[in-house]
């Protein structure tokens, strides 16, 4: 590698090319980057004290060990200002030809010096060769041609700036600003340095690379030339036009994180971590297996999240768990979808599971459960199944989830879901487009009505409205003006108003002559009140535990799956901890692990060689048996202890048996109340999850 400071402009010189590997990124400076640009070069070009304006670097090593007339040169970092750059000259030379200038430099020169290879043959005359429409566009602008209909839009707009801004610039000061111009000039060896590894340690100034980005330089980058255009062709091109250029900058990282949470198990891999992750999962597979896998894999995901999929049933199914924005169960249904394509499982049944997906998310959001378990619920969600019963075994999977994860039943759904305030859901188009179409062949477009109170919200209601309520009317205005039983649809609600009930329902459009579902039976009603809200509630409250149906399986096989759960597995039992075969440790234990145990129906207890763990998603407290007393490990770290007596010890970095760095000695069981509630602590930082997304 010989690395050294050089003026940009010298970069271009003599007879070279410099190339963008096929599997490139395509050129992504936008305007704010140009525009810094810009005002860097008029700075630097127009204060003679300042020698030099440092832009980054750029990395390159030859194409191949030649001596041919006009070397050739893959570039490996800095495609964008190399880029740029040129536009920026092209704007320059024609301002200069508009103009009709020879100075500060003819519009001849910058041709020959920076733009072109005097004596190449077709494209060896063009200094750099972008890829795709990105090398149409600036081919046809250095030969002053029509640009081509499918062109690239960031050339363009890029180019077009940099005209605006010549047309009134002082053209010495911006030759003097190019000028200036300086990068670190990387020239690797074929053969001797590693591009990845230099690649990835380069800190470079303009658009940030994505993980996506670092991912396909990764698995492109080592192979041959050939062979990298082969691959980029068969393999991720076709992935980046499946999801289209919007979707593919937009989310294509999110799918990767996606994709390693199903095929590595680990379900709390952060945005930032996605390409280390990869690179530690790669190296399990050949190249050309892993770019199938991906391939396969980032189809499943475009019909999930972006409408790709063609079949009428899953396109529906797929359409209301986008609408739910329930993007964190995309790795289980994208691995339900692999095995529907293995025919695995059957389209009824996997229609059935995304159900099933879609009414668990709903169910736990009407019930304000935290969602912040639901992320490790649904990547290890497949790890229960048996797929010689699929479907029976999704069910009994939702249906044995602990507590803070539970499916909610029927009863709390309901009940949760007439008092909650859905005018402020944030899913409020969808709930109400579902109720509105289930059961529904003819879909109705909810979006082609608005939300109508039925009771107004003006809460200085009319005289009218306040004899119907009643003499508790405000209570009731406050109290059931936002849920379900006073929220419909109409195409009518300027109209409507703050009008009577009757008004309301006998107008022209009123809800007598409503033809959607949500308005059966308000014509029915002689007043709007508090009993009328109720019943209203109730009914459509029952309706919707058909339309997010809850599993349902036979006691006797939810009994199978149970006791299988139930297994513990590790061959130690109370027997094999001398310390708790009587006395007063055993006693202390006996009361610890009661109090342990009563926290959450989904703590359990799990006896190890050497402690005794309580694990809810995993250990959250461990019991060393001592002589006399018991030794605690609480699987936190020591800062994140509320602990007013400080009764804790920070055991950071010493070797203990157990879990965690918060040490706790127990050893009266009057003291065991304070220490639960350290426990607890620990339990529920557990049960709260982790964020994984940044």
């Amino acid at each position: 590698m010989k690395a050294q400071d050089l003026q940009f402009t010298q970069l271009l010189q003599g007879a070279k090319q410099f190339i963008i590997p096929i599997f490139q990124r395509t050129y992504s400076w936008e305007r704010v980057h140009c525009e810094q640009l810009w005002k860097d070069i008029l700075r630097v070009g127009g204060n003679a004290d300042l020698d030099s304006h440092f832009i980054g670097s750029v990395v390159y090593i030859p194409e191949q060990e030649t001596s041919a007339a006009i070397s050739r040169w893959l570039v490996i970092d800095g495609q964008q200002r190399i880029t740029t750059i040129m536009l920026l000259l092209i704007s320059f030379m024609r301002q200069l030809k508009a103009a009709d200038l020879d100075e500060p430099v003819s519009p001849a020169e910058v041709e020959d010096y920076y733009l072109r290879n005097r004596y190449g043959k077709g494209e060896q005359s063009y200094k750099m060769l972008l890829t795709k429409t990105d090398k149409e566009a600036l081919v046809a602008l250095l030969d002053g041609k029509q640009l081509p209909d499918q062109t690239s839009q960031r050339i363009v707009d890029n180019f077009d700036f940099f005209g605006q801004c010549m047309a009134t610039a002082d053209l010495n000061v911006v030759y003097q600003g190019i000028q200036k111009l300086m990068i670190v000039d990387v020239r690797l060896q074929q053969g001797l340095d590693n591009p990845q590894m230099i690649f990835e340690s380069m800190n470079s100034t303009g658009k940030a690379l994505t993980q996506a980005d670092l991912i396909r330089n990764f698995v492109l980058m080592g192979q041959a030339h050939p062979e990298q255009t082969r691959l980029y062709n068969d393999y991720w091109r076709p992935m980046e036009e499946e999801f289209g250029a919007e979707s593919y900058s937009q989310q294509f990282d999110e799918f990767m994180r996606f994709f390693l949470v199903i095929h590595t198990g680990n379900e709390r891999i952060k945005r930032n971590e996605v390409y280390q992750e990869f690179r530690s999962y790669s190296h399990k597979y050949k190249v050309e297996d892993l770019l199938e896998k991906l391939k396969e894999f980032s189809s499943y995901y475009c019909y999930l999240a972006l409408g790709k999929e063609k079949d009428k049933d899953l396109a529906e199914a797929f359409h209301d768990i986008r609408e739910l924005r329930a993007d964190v169960c995309y790795p289980l249904l994208m691995e339900l979808y692999h095995d529907y394509k293995l025919q695995r499982l059957s389209k009824q049944e996997f229609v059935k599971a995304v159900l099933l997906v879609e009414s668990y998310v709903f169910r736990r959001a009407v019930c304000d459960i935290p969602t912040n378990s639901l992320r490790q619920t649904f990547a290890k969600f497949t790890r229960k199944l048996k797929k010689d019963r699929y479907l029976e075994s999704i069910k009994a999977a939702f249906l044995l989830l602990p507590s803070y994860r539970r499916f909610p039943q029927d009863d709390e759904f309901k009940r949760q879901l007439k008092v909650k305030n859905l005018y402020a859901f944030n899913r409020r188009s969808y709930w109400l487009r579902r109720f509105e179409n289930f059961g529904r062949k003819e879909r109705v477009r909810v979006q082609d009505y608005t939300i109508e109170h039925i009771m107004p919200q003006n809460e200085n209601l009319r005289s009218e409205w306040q004899q119907t309520l009643g003499d508790d009317w405000k209570r009731i205005h406050e109290q059931y003006l936002h849920t379900l039983g006073n929220l419909t649809l109409t195409g009518y609600n300027s109209e409507y108003s703050d009008l009577p009930f009757a008004q309301k329902r006998e107008m022209e459009g009123g809800f007598r002559f409503s033809p959607l579902k949500l308005n059966i039976g308000l014509s029915e009603c002689d007043d709007w009140n508090e009993a009328t809200i109720q019943d209203r509630a109730t009914k459509l409250a029952d309706k919707a535990v058909d339309i997010w149906a809850a599993p349902v399986l036979a006691k006797d096989i939810l009994e199978v799956y149970r006791t299988k759960g139930k297994e513990n597995g590790t061959g130690y039992s109370i027997d094999d901890h001398p310390h708790l075969s009587g006395g007063p440790t055993l006693e202390l234990y006996k009361a610890f692990r009661q109090a342990v145990l009563v926290l959450d129906e989904c703590v359990r207890e799990e006896f190890l060689k050497l402690y005794v763990a309580y694990k809810a998603e995993t250990n959250f407290v461990d019991i060393v048996p001592q002589a006399k007393q018991l030794r605690l490990s609480l699987n936190m770290n020591f800062h994140e202890i509320d602990d007013p007596l400080g009764v804790c010890k920070d055991v950071t970095g010493v070797g203990r048996w157990g879990n965690g760095n918060v040490e706790i000695g127990l050893d009266k069981v009057e003291d065991i109340p304070y220490v639960i509630g350290l426990v607890r602590q620990s339990l529920e930082r557990q049960l709260g999850g982790e964020a994984a997304e940044e």
